[in-house]
């Protein structure tokens, strides 16, 4: 890059609430990789045919995007949208 692109690229400070989506995207990875765990230990008593096998895949899905969408708005770089006093 160069520096004059250096200096229009400024990285700002993450606010309270990206903070917060981070770490909601961690435990969102977590709930999916719980409902993972929990499916191969019963898929072999419920079967793939169970609406319990199906709600369980469709919440490690559900689980999986949220964590996406979280981490999105966590990393994105926001301006600030305060006026500057002279």
């Amino acid at each position: 890059m160069n520096s004059s692109q250096d200096t229009l690229i400024k990285k700002t400070k993450k606010s309270k609430l990206q903070k917060t989506a981070l770490y909601l995207a961690v435990v969102s990875i977590i709930g999916a990789i719980a409902s993972v765990i929990y499916l191969t230990l019963k898929i072999d008593t419920l079967g793939w045919e169970n609406p319990v096998s199906a709600s369980l895949l469709a919440s490690t899905f559900f689980f999986l995007f949220v964590a996406l969408v979280f981490v999105v708005i966590g990393t994105a770089n926001v301006p600030s949208f305060k006026f500057e006093q002279d």
